[in-house]
């Protein structure tokens, strides 16, 4: 089967930008941040976002938004003590869910070395029923809108 990748997207393309710390442990045996790691890079980056703009309270908050479909696609490879930076943007903002595009940049490189996304579908934190997108969640989404 073949697979052909776009080019990997630049910082121009994200409308915001988290930083996080890789960690001694990201590395693999084969000298890089393991795969796997990426994830929780974005999983990190969407909910610092979300914390920082006051619309996700871990403890409190009567709706959360729970991943539902994530994936990535790998450029180059970074490792330990690489600062990494993940470009965010909304791609689709429906009734009660929200597609993240997302991107691992490292250090200060324009051109990303992993690209993604993450799909939020919001529920109620006591049913686990799905619910409408809060209003001020909403509002903060609809800040990072871009298109694809």
């Amino acid at each position: 089967m073949s697979h052909q990748k776009s080019p990997p997207p630049t910082r121009a393309d994200f409308v915001a930008f988290e930083e996080v710390h890789s960690r001694w442990n990201d590395n693999d045996v084969y000298g890089h941040i393991n795969n796997a790691v990426y994830y929780s890079f974005f999983d990190t980056a969407v909910n610092r976002y979300l914390i920082e703009h006051d619309v996700l309270d871990l403890q409190n908050s009567k709706e959360i938004g729970l991943v539902v479909e994530t994936q990535c696609q790998y450029f180059a490879p970074i490792v330990y003590p690489d600062l990494i930076h993940v470009g965010l943007k909304v791609t689709h903002l429906g009734n009660s869910s929200a597609r993240y595009e997302v991107a691992i940049f490292k250090n200060h490189e324009d051109v990303a070395c992993a690209v993604g996304y993450f799909v939020h579908v919001y529920v109620d934190r006591l049913s686990n029923q799905s619910t409408p997108i809060p209003q001020k969640v909403r509002e903060v989404l609809q800040g990072l809108l871009k298109d694809s």
